[in-house]
């Protein structure tokens, strides 16, 4: 289906890029930004099908950003996956027993993340029709 709007979270230019430009190839249309309190701002104005959260941002880190989410009632059924370079810190358990619907470590392998993206945008969908 690959048109569902993905807001990117993450402070790494270059992660951010690679990131927008693998989805958009993929037909994905993106929305990005650096910050967590600029990406709740977005995801409350925007409401994309899916927020890619760094974990380790300047300001608010991406486990409290997620907390603030998922408190707010505009925001807190959309799916995130947590994206972290700290492999050792925050392994895929961690991050799904924080709330996260999904896991990736960077750097990102394309296919690998292109399948989380898919399965979790699926498993979300999935819910919402039995809901």
């Amino acid at each position: 289906m690959a048109n569902e709007l993905i807001l990117i979270i993450e402070d790494n230019e270059k992660n951010r890029k690679l990131i927008r430009d693998v989805l958009q190839v993929k037909g994905y249309p993106t929305l990005e930004t650096e910050t967590a309190e600029e990406g709740h701002n977005l995801a409350v104005e925007k409401h994309p099908a899916l927020i890619l959260m760094d974990i380790q941002l300047p300001g608010m880190d991406g486990i409290t950003a997620l907390k603030r989410l998922r408190a707010d009632p505009m925001t807190k059924s959309i799916p995130v996956i947590a994206i972290t370079a700290s492999a050792m810190t925050y392994n895929r358990l961690t991050m799904l027993a924080e709330g996260f619907d999904g896991y990736q470590s960077k750097p990102i392998s394309v296919k690998e993340f292109l399948e989380e993206v898919r399965r979790v945008l699926d498993a979300h969908q999935d819910k919402a029709k039995v809901s």
